[in-house]
């Protein structure tokens, strides 16, 4: 008589082994089957639930991003300054430093994206787009309060938002002379002179 089948973990609890196995022991050593073991689920059961790879990582992109997401509207929602405000949005965009899990998951299903399907790029999109969403409309509140100078908030969110992809690349695959300190120091440069101050 065969034992009592064991119930498969919560899903969420799968996207966050996975998560913190990127951290501990880097991307590379994410396979379905060390995951599996970590679970406690068979590799095929890992398939059954997400059905590829890609899908596993997209979907703990999603979770991380979700988190992130709680924090940076907390944040936002805070009384003060849009300039502190636009100050703490871009420390947590950033990466914390070389190998920051989250942002080498980024990196991983960006690659991927280049053979990802409609619903894939849709889905990164949308992550993307609430992060530049509540750019804009921080730079507009700024604006508005004469805490910046005239802008279009959306290519002042734009070009922002590429000017930390770009060095948040450069921090994460540990290119040599940059670092965390580095990146927010141009960050804030950029900010003086694109928004300057209101008069």
């Amino acid at each position: 008589m065969a034992g009592p089948r064991r119930n498969a973990p919560p899903r969420e609890d799968v996207l966050a082994a996975a998560m913190e196995m990127i951290a501990e022991r880097g991307l590379e050593k994410l396979t379905m089957a060390a995951l599996g073991r970590e679970v406690g689920m068979s590799s095929g059961h890992l398939l059954y639930y997400f059905g590829s790879k890609d899908e596993l990582l997209l979907r703990t992109l999603e979770w991380s991003e979700g988190r992130l997401g709680a924090r940076r509207r907390e944040l936002l929602a805070r009384e003060g300054t849009a300039r502190a405000r636009l100050e703490a949005y871009v420390d947590l965009y950033v990466p914390h430093g070389h190998r920051d899990p989250h942002w080498t998951l980024w990196l991983e299903v960006w690659n991927r994206s280049l053979n990802a399907d409609a619903g894939g790029r849709d889905r990164q999109a949308a992550i993307e787009g609430a992060w530049h969403r509540d750019l804009v409309a921080l730079l507009a509140e700024g604006a508005s309060r004469g805490e910046f100078g005239t802008v279009d908030p959306d290519r002042a969110a734009t070009r922002l938002r590429a000017l930390l992809d770009g060095l948040s690349i450069h921090l994460t695959i540990g290119l040599r002379g940059t670092d965390r300190a580095q990146v927010l120091a141009h960050a804030r440069e950029f900010i003086d002179t694109t928004l300057g101050t209101g008069t």
